[in-house]
């Protein structure tokens, strides 16, 4: 995941290797994650959520799809509801909210636990005590958007600039073993997908942190990962 191309970061001012160049992108975007708490690509994740008397379960995401709803109990043994039990909203549609509505009013007779004389679906929540359910789906935007991207390459080019080593004669190797504070770290150039990393307070960047101030995302948090 990169949310910025090798070209893009280099008409920023990083330079080196492509490879050199991607390590910078990596880095970059991790702190953008961070500082977010946002998925600016789909990305297939799990989240655990409050589920408040009304059966309503908002989604600390921008949720585009979802495969599973299963409530959170004692022993990990609840059974995923099916479809019919929920309703999935998106703020991806003009006025809506990002968020798994149970059908309180439902029931199936083929559960056990939801069936019409117990309750349906809100009683099977009773019956576990469950308070929260966990969501499997994807969740994050279509597509990278632009100003992400400009804060991305804007901040690939900052941390390198901060990195670089004070001789002009000494370059940076593949790995970056220097961050902007001087210890010593390994930048991997990888293509594998990472859980998602701790909040921060900032990119590092004022600039950078300015242009993501309308992406932050500082309301539930994100339990589990991809």
């Amino acid at each position: 995941m990169a949310y910025c191309s090798v070209d893009q970061a280099r008409e920023a001012g990083c330079t080196g290797t492509d490879g050199e160049v991607a390590a910078w992108i990596s880095a970059a975007t991790e702190r953008i994650t961070a500082y977010t708490q946002q998925f600016f690509e789909p990305t297939v994740a799990v989240v655990v959520a409050d589920v408040a008397p009304d059966g309503l379960a908002l989604l600390p995401r921008r949720v585009r799809s979802v495969t599973s709803v299963t409530p959170v109990v004692s022993g990990d043994d609840a059974p995923s509801l099916p479809s019919s039990a929920y309703r999935v909203t998106s703020s991806e549609v003009l006025g809506g909210v990002d968020a798994v509505h149970l059908r309180w009013g439902g029931y199936d007779d083929l559960i056990v636990g939801a069936e019409s004389y117990n309750g349906g679906w809100r009683g099977l929540f009773d019956r576990w005590g469950a308070e929260q359910a966990r969501i499997s789906g994807t969740f994050g935007y279509a597509e990278v958007p632009p100003l992400v991207t400009q804060a991305c390459t804007l901040l690939a080019a900052h941390i390198q600039a901060k990195a670089s080593p004070s001789d002009a004669d000494s370059t940076a190797a593949p790995g970056l073993d220097v961050d902007d504070e001087g210890n010593n770290v390994r930048i991997e150039d990888s293509d594998e997908e990472t859980t998602p990393v701790t909040p921060s307070a900032s990119t590092g960047s004022t600039q950078v942190d300015a242009l993501l101030v309308g992406y932050l995302n500082r309301g539930h948090s994100l339990i589990g990962g991809i």
